[in-house]
């Protein structure tokens, strides 16, 4: 199946690199280091060297701790950080810059047997580690053939993706059992991960409640508020294809008179929507700024008419967050997963969530539970249930302490992640 695999990989190779051009145009990143995704790099020199694989820019920001204290207690090591996505890569050049001596940055080859042996001869990394979801037949081969251990940590797998690889296993079976340590975000994770094929993942915590918001952050926040006037604000974080239609549709019915309307900032997920959210607020006759618009240090209050921001930076979600009064979390008004809810929780805010969370199921039930988070059932919910927040100050501020609380209460998954790796490095 593998031989299958590989086969096809080879096929699809020119419309990879196709799609890199392609996504090039609105990504300039997409059509920078080519080469290295096809398995050709600049020197490197021969330290020891542990790779952390962490494919976009999400799995990145959790790495961060990780990675933190990988540098710290191996002080003779290079780390080096890989990725397949321009934003994976550009948050990881932003996270790490005062540490960029120790931390250098790749893109991933295509998963070709050719080009992973490539790859692992040319940096020889003694340890593996693969964030979150990534599963890879060819990359793991490799890594067995040339005796290099591989470990996926926290881990991740709904039922949904659990089912699609089911009907591949046997091509993801071999690469599972070929793992050497597995740590795993939760207890139902971990269950469906043995399904899959990986004996006795340990279940260490989400090592995003690791990551410290920074405090530059809070104090853009602070800035853009005051620029934003004393009207309440609504954020939409994170959103995606098909959800800011239907949330501006809600907005334009729930507030037919704009005036008498709370701000409304929406953060796309993906940079390359920026340009394509804009044209569907324009055609709405909303009034709107962007983001972009705004200086970093000096305060320059917008004008009253303005009903929305749009939110087209990278690396700024904290500041977002900080802003707002209220928060809902995207991907999850359509059945694409959701995201995860801690960011939020972190800066302490009243959250909102769809109901299409299978991707963070457990974490979102558990926010639930803690009085941290409200699920809504569409964009029209979702914008009721903010105003009757706004609306209610005792039971808004509650929610966010509720949520800070939350944070704090599941952090440490960064140590005890450490601990399984330890074995693996000397």
């Amino acid at each position: 199946m593998r031989l299958l695999y590989s086969f096809v990989w080879g096929l699809s190779l020119p419309f990879a690199l196709f799609r890199l051009w392609w996504r090039g145009r609105q990504e300039p990143g997409y059509r920078q280091h080519i080469e290295e995704r096809l398995g050709f790099y600049a020197p490197y020199d021969a330290s020891p060297t542990i790779w952390v694989h962490a494919v976009s820019a999400g799995e990145t920001r959790a790495a961060e701790p990780l990675i933190r204290s990988l540098l710290a207690h191996y002080p003779k090591h290079q780390l080096l950080l890989t990725h397949m996505t321009a934003t994976g890569r550009e948050t990881g050049g932003k996270l790490f810059a005062d540490v960029a001596s120790r931390v250098r940055q790749s893109y991933l080859p295509y998963d070709i047997n050719w080009m992973m042996r490539r790859f692992l001869r040319h940096y020889s990394p003694q340890l593996c580690v693969l964030i979150e979801t990534e599963v890879w037949p060819n990359l793991i081969a490799q890594c067995t053939s040339a005796q290099i251990p591989v470990t996926l940590v926290n881990a991740r797998l709904s039922a949904k993706s659990l089912k699609k690889a089911q009907k591949l296993a046997t091509l993801i079976l071999p690469a599972a059992h070929a793992i050497s340590a597995v740590a795993a975000q939760s207890n139902p994770d971990a269950q469906r991960l043995q399904e899959l094929g990986i004996d006795h993942p340990s279940v260490t915590g989400n090592m995003k409640f690791d990551v410290t918001p920074p405090a530059m952050m809070a104090e853009r926040g602070a800035a853009l508020r005051r620029s934003l006037g004393d009207r309440p604000i609504i954020l939409c974080a994170s959103t995606r294809d098909g959800e800011e239609e239907l949330i501006l549709d809600a907005f334009l019915e729930q507030f037919p008179l704009l005036e008498q309307a709370p701000l409304l900032m929406i953060t796309p997920r993906h940079p390359q929507r920026f340009d394509q959210v804009a044209q569907m607020i324009e055609a709405r006759g909303i009034s709107y700024v962007r983001r972009s618009a705004f200086d970093h240090e000096v305060v320059t209050p917008i004008s009253e008419k303005v009903q929305l921001v749009l939110g087209d930076s990278m690396g700024e979600m904290y500041m977002y967050y900080a802003t707002a009064d209220v928060a809902f979390v995207g991907g999850s008004l359509v059945p694409l997963g959701g995201h995860n809810l801690i960011e939020a929780c972190a800066m302490g805010k009243a959250v909102l969530t769809g109901l299409h969370t299978f991707n963070f199921s457990e974490i979102t039930d558990q926010a639930i539970a803690a009085h941290a988070a409200l699920r809504v059932d569409g964009a029209r919910s979702m914008l009721r249930e903010a105003l009757a927040l706004l609306h209610d100050d005792k039971k808004r501020q509650q929610m966010g302490k509720s949520a800070y609380a939350f944070f704090l209460q599941h952090q440490g998954a960064t140590s005890r992640t450490l601990d399984i790796l330890k074995p693996f490095l000397n």
